[in-house]
């Protein structure tokens, strides 16, 4: 059982945020994943649609179930004492009732952040500034009523939709204004559109890893909130598997397996919380 309540984790990953140190975000799909970074100290936990996705056979972008999603971050926040926020994409949800009733059952599954953006699933396109406003005023409104001080990490397309600078920051203020608590410009990697939008947007900002953002030391010293890998902990994990797997079929890296410092045991620390 967990000892912190789902309340108290939500105050501490919203002080994460506040704390004037970087947080690193390393993204994880499942309760293994998730008891490994708590092992190493991580202070919150983190999934990615992505991962979530590719690991149960879906492709990104809504095509996972949402029972199973469920399922999952259930099991995921039941597995650590950490605060747990999840990549909602944009709800899983084709009108505000639908988004509400899904807002209920994410919150009772244990997570007290979430990620979610302003695409529309079916249109690929951006929702309109005032359509994912009231969104976001609907998400703040039943977490308030649930009592849970939900993080609003409100993610923008802006860059993948081939959008500008100016219409990026206009969807932040606005998005803040909505109720949002992070705002999450994906693709947003010039050092100096990073300084620009933290200056005048004063809200956590959430950087993804991807090439040529700028290195790590930098971006705190810029004042990024936090830094998250989306799904490059799955990709590094399939690449060490591909290649092991390329290596046995030629009857050679058996090494690998025998000399490999993740043993069973090892595993079992994990799983019984012994770290």
């Amino acid at each position: 059982m967990n000892t912190i309540s789902q309340k108290q984790k939500a105050e501490r990953f919203r002080e994460l945020h506040h704390s004037g140190k970087m947080m690193i975000l390393a993204n994880i799909w499942d309760p293994l994943g998730a008891m490994l970074m708590e092992s190493l100290e991580y202070p919150a936990i983190a999934t990615a649609s992505a991962s979530v996705a590719y690991s149960n056979g879906y492709n990104d972008g809504e095509n996972i179930p949402f029972e199973d999603v469920l399922s999952l971050l259930k099991k995921i926040t039941n597995s650590v004492d950490l605060p747990v926020t999840a990549d909602i994409e944009s709800g899983y949800a084709d009108n505000d009732a639908q988004l509400q009733e899904n807002m209920t059952r994410l919150i009772g599954s244990g997570i007290v952040g979430i990620n979610f953006e302003d695409t529309n699933k079916k249109t690929k396109t951006l929702e309109s500034i005032e359509s994912q406003c009231n969104r976001i005023k609907l998400i703040r409104k039943c977490a308030d009523e649930m009592g849970l001080p939900l993080f609003i990490n409100a993610r923008t397309d802006v860059y993948l939709r081939g959008g500008t600078f100016d219409e990026l920051i206009k969807r932040g203020f606005a998005y803040k204004e909505a109720g949002a608590d992070g705002f999450f410009p994906i693709l947003l990697k010039q050092e100096d559109e990073i300084k620009e939008l933290i200056t005048q947007l004063k809200l956590p900002i959430n950087i993804i890893t991807f090439p040529d953002i700028p290195d790590l030391k930098t971006l705190s010293n810029l004042g990024v909130a936090r830094v998250s890998l989306g799904p490059s902990l799955l990709k590094i994990a399939i690449r060490a598997m591909k290649e092991l797997a390329e290596q046995l079929k030629n009857h050679e890296g058996l090494s690998s397996i025998t000399d490999n410092e993740i043993t069973s045991d090892y595993l079992k620390i994990l799983v019984n919380k012994n770290y």
